[in-house]
């Protein structure tokens, strides 16, 4: 059976997932904890600002697509989970893959093993490549290889699960063979900047509370002499 997603579905659905997988302690989810998972800033593209309605909406969506439903619990507030895995026989790996690109959208292989690594570790990009071409393997193909942009080194992957603009300039065809470590290793030179422009922010920070905290104490020292 052939599922469309709208986009605040998939979002939804990967929250649900990433949540199961990341602090199992909290799953299944409240309406107010899902609406917060979804509205978060980090491990998310694009950023939304969902409301409990939107939400709300969505998971009766995922409930009609037999991917979501209330769950049976002790607690007096109604919680929620996904039911990827009756859906599908998805392994760890997979279910990673696919949740990172519903939560962030189109990616290169690297980034996928860097970000999905919080709920899989991926020892190698083979792995990655992999568990891409599985996923593009099946009937009807979960994810699609996305056209090259110019100027990128990676080809990039996304989910075919949502109706994403994206999604339907993507090839389900045999992903290409794996490239060299050099070829495949994500560019990371945007992020070392902003590493090094931050570490730069908090050693200035340090040495004017330093300098603070030396004028204090001489004006300290200066009342007893």
């Amino acid at each position: 059976m052939e599922i469309v997603l709208s986009e605040v579905e998939a979002r939804v659905l990967g929250c649900l997932i990433e949540k199961e997988i990341t602090t199992p302690e909290y799953y299944p989810l409240s309406l107010n904890a899902l609406v917060n998972a979804c509205n978060q800033k980090s491990n998310r593209d694009p950023h939304m600002n969902l409301s409990e309605s939107d939400v709300s909406q969505a998971l009766r969506g995922l409930g009609q697509h037999g991917l979501a439903r209330s769950a049976s619990t002790d607690s007096r507030v109604a919680k929620y989970e996904h039911r990827l895995a009756e859906m599908y026989n998805f392994t760890r790996p997979e279910t990673a893959i696919l949740c990172e690109l519903m939560l962030r959208g189109p990616q290169t292989p690297g980034e996928l093993r860097s970000r999905a690594e919080r709920m899989h570790p991926f020892e190698d990009l083979g792995l990655v490549h992999s568990t891409l071409k599985h996923l593009m393997e099946r009937e009807p193909p979960l994810v699609g290889l996305l056209p090259r942009q110019p100027g990128t080194k990676e080809a990039r992957y996304g989910q075919l699960l949502s109706g994403a603009a994206e999604a339907h300039n993507v090839s389900t065809r045999e992903a290409p063979p794996a490239q060299s470590a050099k070829e495949t290793a994500p560019d990371t030179s945007g992020d070392e900047a902003q590493r090094a422009s931050q570490l730069k922010s908090k050693v200035e920070h340090l040495e004017k509370e330093v300098a603070d905290l030396q004028r204090q104490f001489a004006e300290f020292r200066k009342q007893f002499e």
